[in-house]
């Protein structure tokens, strides 16, 4: 196990790293390069495609059509010859419609012509030798010999019109010819074009797969390898080597996340440790609690004990001194004086109130040990049993008690709760004012202006009262606030309510606010919100005991 260590950045031994690019700028710097080479190779395309689209828009709009056209006006000049030539043979009118037809034909071919490749000097520089040349055939030989058939006159020579008709022949050649040559200049530039623009499309796919692959390297080199080092470093560290550090390697956001998984790991050593060591002293803990658990349990086995011989062996000799006394009395009254007599009520009170007081103290000692029973249960059962057990005490005093006709339930030992109403009630009737007769008065209070998940009783009474600077001292045990001549007891009865109170989760106290008399109010938990919290007080108490007896006596102040 490693110990608490610096934080990887400032260990000795180990060399700082350089600040270098982040992730996000070399992947930046890689999209900027994709994108120039996509906008370079796009515009690259783009003109290419362009000259590739006007290479053949011009072999397919204007040569072609061009052609064609010259092709129409070379046959309608052969149409005009032909019908020429039969006409001046068979002397037929009709034969001159190819004549007619041709010269139409003609013009419409030259303004076509004319209008594809208006923009080509040496083609209209040909198609005006061609119709300047049909032209002077018409008017030297054709528009004559029509006339001198018509006439009866002799027609212009033959060899004239065919000499003339060469000239045309020649000149629609040449047009031919330089059609053919633009025909071949634009194929050829068209090839080129698209080859070139072939070229640049692949080279343009080759620029894309390289930069994909620079890329994907770029992605394997400077992350993926330099995350699964921190990944498989994190993952022996998960598995328990701590001692393994995290490689600080890569883009420097990736570096800064290793850093921060270092520092994590230091962190979680240095707790481990932590840990450790709580655990070793949570060990040696749990060692003198357990030791001290056996401890408690021998002195619990020794109280037990204690309280045994104090019921029966302590209690013994006692009832023989108050035996011997009251035979001496008996016996030898007559031969004692009124000061012997005296002595020998003294020590019989003496005796039986050391016999009053060790049953207090077993009862006290008793509370959360023995009496320990668990189940739900009306307070009105132990109310009533406190109630007749006080029958004599209320009957002699005249009191006056008054209670609810029914008592929510609570969660407690019935015999525990008699004696806490015993004591309670018990204490109201004897600290009774004389000026009146004594009113007792037990009640439940709202719960709503209580404690959540208990039940507030209280039991008023308009006796002397106790004042507020004593209301913490009477629940003290043995504290008396009034002479043993006044009122008789031990001083255990209110420090025993509080105990049995506080053994079942509550808390008891004296309302200072009460003028009249004494308030004592104290809280039981409810039976549906009772917790086992309270029971842990009786963990150690012995297995089998005899129960206490139930004191009748009240409680001094």
């Amino acid at each position: 196990m490693t110990s608490p260590a610096q934080p990887a950045a400032t260990r000795p031994g180990r060399a700082r790293d350089r600040q270098g690019p982040s992730l996000r700028a070399w992947l930046i710097t890689v999209l900027v390069v994709l994108a120039l080479t996509v906008v370079g190779t796009g515009a690259l395309g783009a003109a290419l495609l362009s000259r590739t689209t006007t290479a053949g828009n011009r072999l397919v709009d204007e040569i072609l059509p061009a052609q064609r056209d010259a092709l129409r006006l070379e046959t309608a000049v052969l149409d005009q010859e032909t019908g020429v030539r039969g006409y001046l043979l068979a002397h037929e009118p009709a034969l001159l419609e190819p004549y007619e037809r041709g010269r139409a034909d003609e013009t419409e071919a030259a303004r076509r012509l004319a209008t594809v490749l208006a923009d080509d000097e040496g083609v209209r520089e040909d198609l005006a030798a061609v119709q300047k040349a049909a032209r002077t055939w018409r008017e030297e030989f054709a528009a004559p010999a029509i006339t001198s058939v018509e006439n009866g006159t002799t027609p212009p020579s033959a060899q004239a019109g065919k000499d003339r008709f060469d000239e045309v022949r020649r000149r629609v050649a040449a047009q031919q010819a330089r059609l053919d040559r633009l025909q071949d200049d634009a194929r050829s530039t068209f090839g080129a074009a698209r080859t070139q623009r072939d070229r640049v499309l692949l080279a343009i796919v080759v620029a894309f797969l390289l930069a994909g692959a620079a890329l994907a390297v770029l992605l394997d080199v400077g992350v993926l390898r330099p995350l699964a080092r921190v990944r498989t470093a994190s993952q022996r560290v998960a598995d328990g080597a701590f001692e393994e550090e995290i490689p600080l390697c890569g883009p420097s956001d990736l570096k800064a996340l290793a850093r921060a998984v270092e520092a994590m790991r230091h962190r979680t050593v240095a707790e481990l440790n932590t840990s450790l060591r709580n655990a070793e002293r949570l060990d040696r803990t749990a060692a003198e609690l357990d030791a001290q658990a056996v401890e408690l349990r021998r002195s619990n086995a020794e109280l037990e004990q204690f309280a045994y011989v104090a019921s029966h062996d302590l209690q013994e000799p006692l009832r023989k001194v108050a035996s011997f006394c009251q035979l001496l009395e008996k016996r030898y009254g007559d031969q004692l004086d009124e000061r012997g007599a005296q002595y020998i009520a003294f020590a019989v009170d003496g005796a039986k109130r050391m016999q009053v007081l060790i049953n207090d103290l077993l009862t006290f000692s008793r509370v959360g040990r023995v009496q320990d029973t668990r189940e739900t249960l009306a307070m009105d059962a132990p109310l009533d049993r406190a109630l007749r057990n006080l029958a004599a005490a209320v009957e002699e005093s005249g009191a006056e008690i008054t209670r609810p006709e029914r008592l929510p339930d609570v969660v407690g030992d019935p015999t525990l709760l008699t004696m806490l109403w015993q004591n309670l009630v018990g204490n109201a009737v004897k600290f009774r004012s004389p000026d009146r007769p004594p009113r007792v008065e037990v009640a439940v209070a709202d719960d709503t202006a209580g404690e959540p998940g208990f039940h507030t009783f209280t039991v008023t009474d308009n006796g002397i009262g106790v004042p507020a600077e004593f209301a913490d001292k009477v629940f003290v045990i043995f504290q008396r606030l009034h002479g043993r001549e006044t009122y008789g007891g031990t001083g255990i009865g209110l420090a025993l309510c509080k105990k049995i109170v506080e053994h079942a989760g509550g808390r008891i106290r004296i309302d200072t606010g009460h003028a009249e008399g004494t308030r004592i109010v104290f809280t039981l938990p409810v039976a549906e919100a009772a917790t086992p919290a309270a029971a842990e007080s009786g963990a150690l108490a012995a297995d089998t005991a005899s129960p206490a007896p139930v004191p009748t006596e009240g409680t001094p102040r």
